[in-house]
């Protein structure tokens, strides 16, 4: 799968990277109560050389530590029948959020917290999908430790983040790096719970994510969860990860969806570009993808009011080619709801192009 060239950056297979069948088990971190800000100008203090190399090293460790303190209790191992992934602590209520490609299609799971010996029960709340993102619940656990959610829009290439999660099982499990981009559209392949789409600004990181960190947090110097792991890139023509070329979901997109589905359990307002169809990739006579075929249109939705009928095939949308549903997926992925755009349908053997008004991309 890839990343769009237009505003994006090269193009890069990408892997889920959700439920993997346990290895073993590892103890996780205390608790600190000291400042995650305190960690960050520790580590500023280093990086800007303030301290001699051995003095630096020590003040980054240290930095490290107290993040790692502070942030980690939130972070939860998820198990389903088929395997298991990462989760975070969005509130003291027992809402929990993870990728929608770790839930997959288990309505029910068992939880492991960090400091605790027993797995806790939790049911689904709601899934969206088109953001890999869900929400879990578990009912009674009492003294939870709800992560603090950062702004992404603050972001910045270079930054240092640290990924927590429950990599091949071994949970509890941190690793390192830097912030590679920001603002990228990663095509996610589809996979159990995931039909496949476009994940908008997106966030790349040069810390490892290994099969498991799914639905884990990204986390800064100050503590704060910046992204929700869920993909790694794939080398170039082989199926094996990448390395250091990983991506996870925006702070931004889990603080717009989460509290829609704790709320109503689906999403109504995801900000996001939409056509209001239903479509399936169409192959030309070599079987090759040649368009999008519209399968279903929404009544009263935007291709409708353009007057794009079920039957007809989207080839170009604002001057990008679709030949395929991932395409078209990150096509729109980079447009804005409201944004008037020209789309190119097939009818009868003949081109038209239509105006349409991209209208919101709501859940299931």
């Amino acid at each position: 799968m890839s990343t769009p060239p237009r505003r994006t950056g090269p193009r890069a297979a990408a892997a889920l990277l959700g439920l993997v069948l346990p290895l073993g088990l590892v103890a996780g971190c205390s608790d600190d109560a000291t400042p995650a800000t305190a960690a960050a100008t520790t580590a500023r203090e280093a990086a800007g050389g303030n301290d001699a190399g051995g003095d630096s090293a020590v003040s980054l460790e240290r930095a490290y530590d107290r993040v790692i303190r502070r942030a980690l209790p939130s972070v939860v191992e998820i198990r389903t029948g088929s395997g298991l992934g990462s989760g975070v602590v969005w509130d003291d209520e027992g809402n929990i959020v993870t990728n929608a490609h770790v839930v997959g299609s288990a309505t029910t799971f068992q939880v492991q917290f960090a400091q605790r010996a027993g797995a806790v029960p939790a049911r689904l709340v709601g899934t969206y999908p088109p953001d890999d993102l869900a929400v879990i619940r578990v009912d009674g656990a009492g003294d939870l430790r709800p992560a603090t959610f950062g702004d992404s829009g603050e972001v910045n290439a270079g930054d240092i983040v640290l990924a927590m999660g429950n990599p091949l099982g071994l949970s509890a499990s941190v690793t390192n790096g830097i912030v590679s981009a920001t603002g990228r559209v990663v095509s996610e392949p589809a996979g159990e719970g995931s039909l496949g789409t476009a994940l908008p600004d997106a966030i790349q990181t040069s810390a490892d994510i290994n099969p498991g960190n799914s639905g884990g947090a990204l986390v800064n110097l100050d503590a704060e969860v910046i992204g929700i792991p869920t993909l790694a890139a794939l080398s170039p023509g082989g199926s094996a990860p990448a390395p250091g070329i990983g991506f996870a979901v925006s702070s931004e997109r889990v603080k717009r969806i989460a509290p829609q589905l704790i709320r109503d359990g689906r999403v109504t307002d995801s900000g996001r570009a939409a056509l209001g169809v239903g479509v399936t990739t169409v192959a030309d006579s070599g079987g090759q993808p040649a368009g999008v075929g519209v399968v279903s249109v929404t009544p009263g939705g935007p291709a409708a009011t353009a007057g794009i009928q079920p039957g007809d095939v989207v080839t170009r949308v604002a001057g990008e080619p679709t030949p395929s549903t991932a395409e078209l997926a990150t096509v729109l992925a980079s447009r804005k709801v409201g944004e008037s755009v020209d789309v190119v349908v097939t009818r009868d053997g003949d081109d038209r192009t239509v105006r349409v008004v991209l209208g919101d991309l709501q859940g299931p």
